[in-house]
């Protein structure tokens, strides 16, 4: 299955940025972060995973397990050294999954609206009896999205990501850590943000509440902010000044 990515030569470590639930490559947040790399002279990693953006296969057919395999195989074929990976909502929670696997070539982890563990305690625990009665029997049903078209969840999305809840016990990571999160996001609650930082095993991480932010936070104020932590995080990197 073909996948599509662009990647930007520059400095290590190679910045990664992981889109969210339905999103891709050509959001706000990843060509805001190709510009800032880009002026740093920064290395840069874009992807869409299976099913989203530019990349072959159904949406339908994907689950967290599927699309964490898939930015570990984009990595895996262009990044060659450390990296700092920056998730959005979905893709924070690929984030701390690929941050697991790759372990110390993880040298710094941002998540913006991260939310691990979001198809349990977001879509399947929201869910009345008859909607859940539906989605076994159908595997799949559609629900109203403030983002455009239907919303389709899968029996197996549901099902598959059981295999990589995070929450519920310590999580074995020791890089630093930020934490971005709209205290207005509709969509995953603020309060996720504070149980992932109580989860994660190092003390450095630092959470920061938008008190009148909502779940994309890419106004400008909010992309500002992500540079910022951006190159803070950077500053950190063995070799920076």
């Amino acid at each position: 299955m073909a996948l599509a990515f662009a990647h930007l030569p520059g400095s290590a470590p190679t910045i990664v940025f992981l889109p969210g639930f339905r999103s891709d490559m050509q959001g706000s947040k990843a060509l805001f972060l190709r510009e800032h790399c880009a002026a740093r002279g920064q290395a840069m990693l874009r992807l869409d995973y299976s099913g989203h953006g530019e990349s072959g296969g159904a949406f339908t057919d994907g689950s967290i397990g599927q699309w964490t395999e898939d930015a570990a195989r984009v990595i895996d074929a262009r990044v060659g050294g450390d990296m700092i990976l920056i998730g959005s909502s979905m893709g924070g929670w690929i984030a701390l999954l690929l941050a697991l696997r790759f372990g110390p070539r993880v040298a710094g982890l941002i998540g913006i609206a991260a939310a691990p563990d979001f198809t349990e305690n977001l879509m399947w625990d929201s869910m009345m009896p008859a909607e859940r009665d539906a989605l076994m029997r159908d595997g799949s049903i559609s629900t109203p999205s403030q983002y455009g078209e239907p919303m389709v969840i899968t029996r197996h999305l549901i099902e598959e990501g059981r295999s990589h809840l995070l929450l519920a016990e310590p999580i074995a990571l020791h890089c630093p850590i930020r934490l971005l999160q709209g205290q207005l996001d509709p969509d995953v609650p603020w309060e996720t943000a504070l149980k992932l930082s109580d989860a994660l095993e190092t003390d450095n991480v630092q959470t920061t509440l938008i008190k009148d932010g909502d779940h994309r936070l890419s106004r400008p104020e909010d992309m500002a902010l992500l540079g910022r932590t951006l190159d803070a995080l950077l500053s950190e990197y063995p070799g920076e000044a």
